[in-house]
């Protein structure tokens, strides 16, 4: 009788904890990169901060959507992929509006130091996505050149999965790459660091991976290749 009258307060809490942790399952992920953002946009500085990261980021959680058509897992993973999806499209607008800033700003300290200013002063060449020049791959001029790529990117790899859908082998492979893909987010971060011998500009909290599901009730129905390392 007394458990029964009970069930008024602890149904509702069961259900404001389940709330509580889908939503920290869906955000969490992201929130690491939040000091990173208001660090690049307070300091105007992106050089300690590599852009790879988001290009490993928008890869993986692209295959693991697409993975999602394939073998259904549950809800907060799939939004949470969509969230960080868009969380690093916002860091590349930043970063790259502040590379492009910083590079015209270089351009003109050096026509002042060289008492050039009755020349016009040229902004730096812009480095396009349509180019299709390997060398300046993931490092170009505007915005709309990433997203152009992700959705070239996106459009492929849907089709791809639209017409081998009914194989298992490959939707276990499209996890598994996903996986893969996300396991490799320190390297691009690690090659930076080295190159510049410094981890200025760099946030420790960017290092966190996302949120793991292993924390979930396991699921029969659970895509093995989406756990978590």
């Amino acid at each position: 009788m007394e458990a029964e009258g009970l069930d008024w307060l602890l149904v509702p809490l069961h259900q404001l904890v389940s709330w509580g942790a889908a939503g920290a399952m869906v955000f969490g992920g992201v929130v690491p990169y939040i000091p990173q953002y208001r660090d690049i946009r307070r300091t105007q500085n992106a050089e300690g901060f590599s852009t790879y990261v988001c290009l490993v980021l928008l890869v993986a959680n692209i295959l693991r959507i697409l993975f999602w058509f394939g073998r259904h897992f549950e809800s907060p993973l799939l939004w949470q992929s969509i969230v960080m999806i868009l969380t690093m499209l916002l860091m590349l607008k930043l970063c790259t509006e502040v590379r492009v800033t910083n590079e015209l700003n270089v351009k003109r300290r050096f026509f002042a130091a060289a008492d050039t200013q009755d020349e016009a002063i040229k902004p730096p060449p812009r480095r396009s996505y349509l180019d299709f020049d390997p060398r300046h791959f993931w490092h170009w001029s505007s915005f709309g050149d990433y997203v152009q790529c992700v959705v070239a990117f996106t459009g492929v790899a849907g089709y791809i999965t639209y017409l081998s859908i009914d194989s298992a082998l490959f939707v276990e492979t499209l996890g598994f790459l996903a996986v893969l893909t996300e396991a490799m987010l320190g390297v691009p971060q690690l090659y930076r660091n080295y190159r510049h011998q410094s981890t200025e500009g760099m946030r420790n909290a960017s290092h966190n991976p996302q949120t793991s599901i292993s924390s979930l009730p396991h699921d029969e129905n659970y895509p093995e290749f989406v756990l978590r390392i």
